[in-house]
């Protein structure tokens, strides 16, 4: 064997780090417990959302003495509930390093069919139409199907290498109150194990599912109008031949709606697929309590049994049979209801934002179109980043609120879910009904309700508002340096996700995803696209460039991040060619951006004119500037983050 003779500083293991960056800067003093129970955050519930929202706030810093995450579970999700990931969530999971399993383990829906009565006498339904699954632009091109129960494990396993305690189970909220004459203003009272507890808190997240005692405690309701249509679900291995149920089919028949969704391998090596099957009934418009449901509601719906779900697909779906190979993994009956809260958030006497709802506690809907666990866990995407910036004293306050990134969580969030609602009523009522009943649906009418709300569903067109937001910033079109409208094909625009493209790095010729270097790390990234003049050293290029780099030095360090790109250039060039900030600041994050990918193309830039983009933390465009504006990115950035 080699002998060889090794030296190693002693700093070394402080040189490995447990995540992609280091915690963010901390300008408040640093947390002490002290002799009461106290944290700066508590999340109440551990589902995909309350889960994220932990996992984030871990990873950006904050430690067991001062976040506590608890449910009443004694475990993770076992059967049922969400199996749906859309491709924006992927591209997250992505930037957590977390997507493998999920990639590797998951269904990967690709395709969508279309079933509809046939004229052929016999046949009683037939194939329509097959299109793709995830229409926009996207990383990751399929919606993957896979247990929600696995999704959450992946996320607590990954936590525990922030966290030694973890979730704090078999832990249930009693109450939730708000004292304004103390640091720590939020009073909690739980119940662990039998035992209770007092806990108080700077901030409080309500994650707590559709029946969120949270919501209730702050005095919050869920509002709208519910569609009393019943559905089934089951959860089965199926014997059949019907010859599209390893593809998401949409099925009216006849006798009735079924929606099929292929889902994830089992231990077994047998193939999972749920169908959510429509019990056809009179449908009533309720208002109910404040769950939504009626009495006549939950009596109509204790009466459905699994043997009649069976029965209802099987006659939807004749010709063709299904039944369950052996033992049903999970079934259930509900109710469509569309609600949502008109307030996310609960401010102190002071207008400090305090206590916090996300996903089910403030927006419930039906599961069909796939957003539930989606569009809860992009709520804590959405305010993780914003938390931790207030916690540790990154963000400026202003004259109309103490907490104003912490306030565009309701401006942000409230008007996705309420677009959310909108949609999902819209779509619920057009697959409770039938092709050619009385409302005149038809098969053309349905397919384009489908292509115009997958922009939606996938994750990949959500847009966030302008008015009242200080982190969205747009121009009008005579200084756009943007050219082009097809936002869903990625021209940038402010409010959207920055599209994913591929690129070639200068330093080392790594051909390389964007978004691979956009992590998790509530980071905000400055995107410089150079023009053609870059190697010109007076240039316009070169000049923002260089503003840019002085100006990234008067926030706190680390927080801003650079990545470079540049278009096909007249010649090659060396290092030395270059503004010496090129190197100096964005040396692994300099690429060419036409090799590969087209990125100029793709983004709507001109690549003769060049320009410069602000990225948030949670990988959504701020503003799009001019490369002779970068003041102004400079004043944008002041609005977010606190100067030195």
């Amino acid at each position: 064997m080699p002998v060889f003779t090794q030296h190693a500083s002693s700093s070394r293991d402080l040189r490995v780090l447990p995540s992609f960056a280091p915690p963010l800067p901390r300008l408040l003093p640093p947390f002490e417990p002290g002799t009461e129970e106290k944290y700066e955050v508590l999340v109440v519930g551990a589902g995909p959302s309350g889960l994220m929202l932990t996992l984030l706030l871990s990873r950006y810093g904050l430690t067991d003495t001062s976040l506590l995450c608890i449910d009443s579970k004694p475990s993770t999700l076992k059967s049922g509930q969400a199996d749906g990931i859309q491709p924006r969530t992927l591209e997250v999971f992505k930037t957590l390093g977390i997507s493998d399993e999920i990639e590797n383990e998951a269904c990967q829906m690709w395709q969508f069919a279309f079933w509809n009565p046939s004229k052929e006498k016999g046949k009683i339904i037939e194939r329509t139409a097959v299109v793709p699954d995830i229409i926009p632009a996207a990383r990751f091109k399929y919606e993957a199907t896979i247990h929600q129960g696995r999704v959450e494990r992946i996320m607590e396993t990954d936590l525990l290498r922030y966290s030694d305690r973890g979730v704090l189970r078999s832990a249930s909220l009693i109450d939730v109150s708000i004292d304004d004459d103390v640091e720590f203003p939020v009073l909690a009272r739980i119940e662990v194990d039998g035992v209770e507890r007092s806990v108080r808190t700077k901030y409080l997240v309500g994650a707590d599912g559709a029946h969120s005692i949270v919501r209730r405690c702050m005095g919050l309701r869920l509002e709208g109008e519910s569609l009393d249509h019943i559905w089934g679900v089951v959860d089965l291995v199926a014997e059949t031949d019907f010859p599209d149920i390893r593809r998401r089919c949409a099925i009216h028949s006849p006798a009735g709606s079924v929606m099929v969704i292929p889902r994830e391998r089992i231990a077994t090596g047998e193939y999972l697929t749920r169908l959510y099957v429509h019990v056809p009934e009179t449908v009533n418009h309720v208002d109910g309590d404040e769950s939504g449901e009626g009495e006549d509601a939950r009596s109509r719906r204790s009466k459905i049994t699994l043997e009649g779900i069976l029965k209802q697909a099987s006659d939807a779906m004749k010709p063709y049979y299904i039944r369950p190979k052996g033992v049903v993994d999970w079934w259930a009956a509900y109710q469509i209801g569309q609600r949502v809260a008109p307030e996310f958030i609960v401010k102190d006497q002071k207008g400090v934002a305090r206590v916090f709802i996300t996903g089910d506690a403030c927006h419930t809907h039906s599961p069909k179109a796939g957003q539930g666990m989606n569009v809860s866990m992009m709520d804590s995407y959405n305010l993780a980043w914003k938390l931790i910036y207030h916690i540790n004293g990154l963000t400026p306050s202003s004259i109309d609120s103490p907490t104003p990134i912490l306030d565009t969580y309701q401006t942000e969030r409230h008007e996705i879910a309420q677009q959310l609602i909108d949609f999902d009523r819209k779509f619920s009522t057009m697959f409770s009904g039938q092709m050619g009943a009385a409302e005149g649906l038809t098969e053309e009418e349905f397919q384009q309700a489908f292509k115009l709300g997958n922009g939606f569903t996938t994750g990949c067109g959500v847009e966030y508002p302008e008015d009242q937001n200080p982190l969205v910033i747009r121009d009008d079109p005579d200084s756009n340096p943007i050219q082009g409208t097809d936002y869903l094909s990625g021209i940038l625009r402010a409010g959207r996700r920055l599209l994913n493209v591929k690129l070639l790095r200068h330093a080392d010729g790594w051909q390389r995803d964007i978004h691979d270097d956009i992590p998790s790390t509530a980071r905000f990234r400055i995107l410089v696209l150079a023009s053609t003049d870059l190697l010109d050293r007076n240039s316009g290029s070169a000049r923002a460039l260089t503003r840019v780099s002085e100006f990234v030095t008067r926030f706190p360090a680390s927080v801003i991040e650079q990545i470079v790109l540049h278009p096909a250039l007249h010649r090659a060039f060396e290092w030395d060619d270059l503004p010496v900030c090129v190197k100096r600041d964005a040396e692994m994050r300099f690429y060419d951006g036409s090799v590969l990918e087209d990125a100029y193309s793709i983004y709507g830039v001109d690549p003769a004119r060049g320009a410069v983009a602000v990225i948030r933390p949670d990988g959504y465009v701020g503003m799009v500037v001019r490369l002779d504006e970068v003041g102004r990115v400079e004043e944008y950035l002041k609005r977010c983050i606190r100067t030195l």
